[in-house]
């Protein structure tokens, strides 16, 4: 999924510097859990347990040192070798963290001095928008009941807002309000007034949001902003699984407007690329390859790249294709004919749908 301004496309964590002395969780261990690992590793979020404190972090300390060690935690896949590498949310952990974490374990996980460890981190609410508080909000008319056991439930919710007149989104989240854990994913489209979908490659409408595991929501830039036009409808698209007991399951979708009769500079479009629902993976194959192209008709800024993929995806890249020369979009002749990688998930992971969002000088 490419998040694109029509008009040009994150900031890597300071490197902690190499650690003196004996490695303590005080000193050298807790400021990394702060910063990387704690907003899902706390009560009430999404990790199964809490890393608050060293009582809850100590059990875990080995397995902490493999996780880290293998870049499975924290949730960051992009390809280290390849592409682009500034983005305004990258968690992932330095060389220097990891072997830092990997000696404090082996020194059989110390404490250290307590007077050392840094003030608790602040954490906004784990039910609070990230958007900050909607314009409006549509969520579906009643909820799901998914069963103990069973197959994976996927299903289709149109629901028809009331809006009466045309206005521009300046930013868009979907969340759970029910039932968070049986949710894989909630895909949001749109149908314009007049039934049509806009979008040939999804019979379900214009791509608008999703929730899945690691997906905040979209804040626009300042000036760029998405129409919705008065009369659309928004269809909520759900993939739901058992956990093993009944749960009531129900999401909402968040909308923050720009005031009225405002018009932004420029215009926000997320584009599906690669969408193959009918990809053949013969026996005994280990890679499969998918291609998907979108062309860009006017200068653009890509803000973002978000892969998504079922249980059988392995890895997902993006490239930038430049024009040959002659065309009307080619600008800088050293770019034609060339072929850019831009970003590779090299190891993807089904459970965490992470949006990676480029810095605003990346390139």
């Amino acid at each position: 999924m490419l998040a694109v301004v029509f008009a040009a496309p994150a900031v890597v964590a300071a490197q902690a510097p190499a650690t003196q002395g004996p490695v303590t969780f005080a000193k050298d261990v807790a400021p990394i859990l702060q910063r990387n690992c704690q907003v899902c590793h706390r009560p009430g979020s999404t990790a199964p347990m809490s890393l608050l404190k060293y009582e809850e972090v100590r059990p875990w300390a080995r397995a902490i040192k493999q996780r880290t060690s293998l870049r499975e935690m924290p949730p960051w896949y992009i390809d280290r070798n390849v592409g682009i590498h500034q983005f305004k949310n990258d968690r992932s952990l330095s060389d220097e963290e990891i072997a830092t974490i990997a000696k404090w374990a082996d020194a059989g996980a110390p404490l250290g001095n307590p007077a050392d460890l840094p003030p608790p981190r602040q954490f906004e609410d784990v039910d609070k928008w990230h958007i900050g508080a909607p314009d409006l909000i549509v969520t579906m008319p009643k909820d799901q009941i998914v069963p103990p056991e069973g197959p994976d439930k996927w299903l289709d919710v149109l629901v028809d807002p009331g809006l009466t007149e045309d206005r521009y989104l300046k930013a868009v989240e979907t969340k759970p309000s029910k039932g968070f854990k049986v949710i894989h994913h909630s895909v949001q489209t749109m149908t314009e007034p007049d039934g049509s979908i806009d979008d040939s490659d999804n019979p379900r409408g214009k791509f608008l949001n999703e929730y899945a595991l690691g997906k905040n929501g979209d804040v626009f830039p300042e000036g760029a902003g998405r129409l919705i036009k008065a009369g659309t409808k928004f269809n909520f698209n759900l993939h739901l699984h058992s956990i093993g007991e009944e749960t009531r399951a129900n999401v909402e979708l968040g909308l923050k407007f720009y005031p009225k009769g405002y018009v932004p500079r420029y215009v926000e479009n997320s584009e599906g690329v690669g969408r193959n629902q009918d990809l053949d993976i013969p026996a005994n194959t280990d890679n499969v390859r998918s291609d998907g192209y979108f062309t860009l008709t006017r200068p653009a800024r890509v803000l973002s790249f978000q892969p998504h993929m079922h249980n059988r995806g392995k890895a997902m890249c993006v490239e930038a294709i430049y024009p040959p020369a002659g065309s009307p979009a080619t600008g800088n002749t050293q770019q034609q004919n060339r072929v850019e990688t831009l970003s590779c998930v090299d190891r993807y992971q089904f459970a965490w749908h992470v949006v990676y969002l480029y810095d605003d000088d990346a390139q």
